[in-house]
Parts: C-alpha cells; sequence; structure tokens
C-alpha cells in the first residue's frame, strides 16, 4: 500500500484582487457579490452569487470601479451599484498596505 502523505498545515483558499491583481488569502481580502438585488459587499464571504474579491484600500476599490469589477461580476453596475460601492471605497484607509 502507498504511504498516505502528511499534511503540513491547513489549506488556505486563495484569491485575487480586482484592482492591483495580487494573490492574497481569502479571508484578507473584501468578497463584492451579484445577487438578484444588485451588486454588495458581502460580509460573510458566504453569499450565494457571482463574487469578486477586492483589498481593504481605497485605491484597489477605484482602480476595479474605473476597471474590471463589472467584468468580473459579468454585470452591469447601475449608478445604484457604483454609489454603493463608492460609499464603501470612501470609508477605507487611503494607503495601500501591500503596495
Amino acid at each position: 500500500m502507498p504511504k498516505k502523505k502528511k499534511r503540513t498545515g491547513k489549506h488556505i483558499p486563495q484569491r485575487t484582487c480586482v484592482g492591483c491583481h495580487s494573490v492574497l488569502s481569502k479571508r484578507d481580502l473584501m468578497r463584492i457579490v451579484r445577487t438578484a438585488d444588485g451588486v454588495r459587499y458581502d460580509e460573510t464571504g458566504k453569499a450565494p452569487g457571482r463574487g469578486a474579491y477586492l483589498h481593504k484600500n481605497r485605491s484597489c476599490w477605484e482602480k476595479a470601479l474605473k476597471g474590471n469589477l463589472a467584468n468580473k461580476l459579468r454585470t452591469e453596475l447601475t449608478a445604484q451599484d457604483k454609489e454603493h460601492l463608492q460609499a464603501i471605497a470612501n470609508s477605507l484607509p487611503d494607503t495601500a498596505e501591500n503596495e
């Protein structure tokens, strides 16, 4: 019988930031999800729907809102969605931790 490999530690899911394209653990990023009600911030990280991940800083959010967030979510961002996401971005710190 072949020997089983020993695990060195618990698996940590990795995700890519839509704004700066750096790869981090899922817990270090904020999840944006497309729902039937529109695009919303998913605090739990477990809401059903198409999701995208962003750093917890304003610069990544602004890059994503100007760039490819809508493409990653496979939807068109409405004015209400953009307003909601911009309000979240404005409440985040201005400096990037990982840049």
